[in-house]
């Protein structure tokens, strides 16, 4: 497969041509080594933004490779989720209905920047109680019976919005998901921000094969690909209004001086996908050997991914952050850590040493003092959500149940654009959020702007919080 973007960049450094354009480090050699391939928008370099040459012959040779149409970009999954707000909104509206989304509660921030910005209506699928809030299962059936509440309610959204893999690792049956979403008349979008490597795997586990209309890839997370790399994937199977409209979608919410460095990593990846898609899979194998061999030395897996190894506590550590403290002393260092998780991801670059070195390591660090309790949830160390609905660290278990939604009061727009205070954690309660309180990773939010704070925030925030000045009577439980 050709490289179009990383020629045209190499030949014009080949070239020696006086630099009469950004940036300014002029294309000499610095300390970071990489300067002179560092370009913007010249002539024959083309326009990110409206891709008409060198770009969109390389995005074009990425949708051949997973099979839809492909858009690039140099700023993450966080522009392409944007992006895919502002598409499901304009479609509602070319279609005379009110822009609507129902989506899970554990998506990224930039989904709520996204229908803050745009004051998109959003309805939340909650949490299964005893779930981390990073977690937002959901079935076909389910959702399903959902929509139907939602049409009986006249709420019925243009679009059901999920995340899949979750950052702990969680997948959906997206074919389900779509199946039950397009019967009902509704488009289905997907945060597959961890997940691009799915679909060079054996056998295909990518959104887009599974009937996704709208999905995004952060290319940076699992591929060989610097940071900023990402993909805004379009099916091909769904309304063409969305290909007629990405590009503005796009160039809405992104940067005029998209990085070259980073789409040339997009451009040479595509040739790497090419000829060595088959990687994929044997480091996926090695990773579940992996998991097996942590498995027996009594550690607790949780999650479907196959690149991501998320370690649950109470399964030879009671301290997810302790045990990333000891791993990082060792020289390894983990992509997150929380008090229930251990969350470590591993690619086609890592090396049979480096996974010798995670499992010399964490066979050192088993203590097999700490027990795992068999009634607890897999993940381990669940809690409320939002508002007052209550979730006990003794009430760990899978349940059926959701955690009641919060009481929003205003929408994620009046929020952010009301008029609004710092205040101590301690005297929250009872207000209203203007801004949501993340913590970054996995940038899921804890609470979200516009919903009232019930008591049981306190338990998980600390410092100052920005809450609206006009004191908001509370209207949940």
């Amino acid at each position: 497969m050709n490289t179009p973007i990383y020629d045209f960049v190499q030949n014009y450094c080949e070239s020696n041509a006086v630099r009469l354009h950004m940036p300014g480090h002029k294309g000499v050699a610095g300390p970071l080594g990489v300067e002179p391939s560092d370009i913007t928008e010249i002539e024959g370099a083309d326009v990110l933004s409206r891709a008409c040459g060198i770009i969109a012959e390389s995005e074009a040779n990425a949708g051949t490779l997973f099979g839809c149409r492909t858009l690039y970009s140099t700023e993450g999954s966080s522009l392409c989720v944007r992006a895919m707000v502002f598409l499901l909104k304009k479609i509602a509206i070319h279609k005379g209905r009110e822009p609507r989304i129902l989506a899970a509660r554990n998506m990224h921030r930039s989904f709520l920047d996204a229908v803050a910005a745009l004051d998109v209506a959003v309805d939340w699928i909650m949490p299964l109680a005893g779930d981390p809030y990073e977690r937002c299962d959901i079935t076909g059936e389910e959702l399903a019976q959902i929509l139907s509440d939602c049409r009986d309610d006249d709420r019925m959204p243009t679009a059901v919005f999920v995340t899949s893999p979750d950052y702990l690792g969680h997948t959906l049956d997206i074919a389900e998901l779509a199946e039950v979403c397009h019967s009902r008349g509704c488009y289905l979008a997907v945060d597959n921000a961890h997940g691009a490597y799915r679909k060079f795997l054996a056998e295909s586990e990518h959104p887009m094969d599974f009937g996704a209309d709208l999905c995004c890839d952060s290319a940076h997370k699992t591929l060989p690909v610097l940071t900023g790399g990402a993909y805004l994937h379009i099916s091909r199977n769904t309304d063409p209004f969305f290909t007629e409209y990405a590009g503005q979608a796009m160039a809405l919410f992104a940067t005029t001086s998209p990085s070259y460095l980073v789409l040339q990593s997009l451009d040479l990846c595509n040739a790497y996908l090419e000829e060595c898609g088959a990687a994929f899979e044997k480091a996926a194998c090695r990773t579940d050997r992996l998991k097996g061999v942590l498995t027996d030395l009594g550690y607790r897996t949780c999650g479907e991914e196959r690149l991501k190894i998320t370690l649950a506590s109470g399964s030879c550590f009671a301290d997810g952050r302790f045990l990333a403290t000891r791993l990082r002393e060792r020289g390894i260092y983990v992509e997150y850590a929380d008090d229930n998780h251990v969350v470590m991801m591993v690619s086609v670059n890592t090396s049979e040493d480096d996974f010798n070195a995670v499992e010399k390591a964490l066979r050192e660090l088993a203590d097999p003092s700490v027990k795992a309790d068999e009634s607890e949830n897999e993940d381990a160390g669940a809690f409320a959500v939002a508002g007052d609905a209550d979730v006990s660290d003794a009430a760990k278990g899978r349940s059926s149940e959701r955690i009641p939604a919060p009481g929003f009061v205003l929408t994620p727009a009046e929020a952010i654009l009301a008029e609004s205070e710092y205040v101590d954690a301690a005297q929250c309660i009872g207000r209203v959020l203007a801004e949501p309180i993340v913590s970054m990773p996995p940038c899921v939010p804890l609470y979200m702007c516009g919903e009232v704070l019930g008591e049981n925030a306190v338990r998980f925030i600390e410092g100052r919080v920005r809450v609206v000045k006009e004191p908001v009577r509370r209207t949940h439980r």
